[in-house]
């Protein structure tokens, strides 16, 4: 746009408006310049102004429509649009590590993409992750996002990447015995009660029993047996019912046959055998 200082000022009529009166008005060609001189300086008039109106108001929708924001994006989002975009760096199976200053390097490459927010965020996560100290201890180059080397590793980033991964991994080992001691006590819990619960149902069948067999030989009537043992006749009945149940379940053990002595062997006829019967050899 033009700026309006740049518009070239319009010329004053070359006849001063005081004198004409003393020029002869008569003259049609003296009147008809007058007349077109003012006309093409109105034209121009009219013309820069219309130039310096249209300029300002460009310049006000310039400044009221701002450009768009770049949204941020989550850890997930940012490395999907990151292997989109540099796919030699950010999408293999293993991590490579990372150009010293790689964040100004993306920024560069990939202007209006992404917030300085979203990048310090995944950069953080992608970083203090256990496969990529992996890479750090095992490669010995930096890499940029052409998946180019870019620098060598620095010896105590490596020895900080290892420091960090046998931490973890003492955590790891630690929780893990950790909870395989709980598992096994509680196993060892889980026996002990499976254990006592059936060591109480056996205790509970014995007592049924002997109450039973205390019922059958008893020559009490029944309110007099459910005073001597405590208990009252809605309870003696059905703990009669259960402990003939359960001696019906019990097998019958059949008796072993009684021990039959050996008979005795008698007397030996004959002779022993052995080397007293042998025959001498000759001297």
């Amino acid at each position: 746009m033009s700026d309006v200082a740049d518009t070239p000022e319009v010329p004053e009529p070359l006849v001063d408006t005081d004198a004409r009166t003393d020029i002869d008005t008569d003259t049609d060609t003296d009147t008809d310049t007058d007349t077109a001189t003012d006309t093409a300086a109105a034209t121009v008039s009219d013309a820069v102004s219309d130039v310096v109106v249209d300029a300002d108001v460009v310049s006000e929708t310039a400044a009221a429509a701002p450009a768009p924001a770049v949204p941020d994006l989550s850890p997930a989002q940012c490395s999907a649009r990151l292997g989109e975009h540099f796919p030699a760096l950010f999408k293999l199976q293993q991590p490579l590590p990372l150009k010293l200053r790689i964040q100004a390097d993306i920024q560069a490459r990939a202007p209006g993409v992404f917030t300085r927010k979203s990048l310090s965020g995944f950069l953080h996560r992608y970083t203090t992750g256990t496969p990529y100290l992996l890479a750090l201890t095992r490669q010995e180059q930096r890499f940029d996002l052409d998946g180019q080397p870019a620098g060598e590793l620095a010896a105590e980033h490596r020895e900080a990447a290892a420091t960090e991964l046998t931490r973890r991994r003492g955590i790891v080992e630690a929780r893990r015995a950790a909870e395989n001691t709980a598992k096994r006590e509680a196993e060892a819990a889980a026996r002990q009660q499976q254990q006592a619960s059936h060591q109480a149902d056996q205790q509970a069948r014995r007592d049924r029993a002997q109450l039973l067999r205390a019922f059958e030989t008893s020559p009490l009537t029944p309110a007099n047996f459910c005073a001597l043992k405590g208990i009252t006749g809605a309870e003696l009945e059905p703990l009669l019912a259960q402990a003939r149940a359960e001696a019906a379940e019990r097998p019958v053990l059949t008796p072993e046959p009684a021990h039959q002595p050996r008979p005795r062997a008698g007397p030996r006829t004959g002779p022993r055998p052995g080397p007293r019967n042998s025959p001498r050899p000759p001297r």
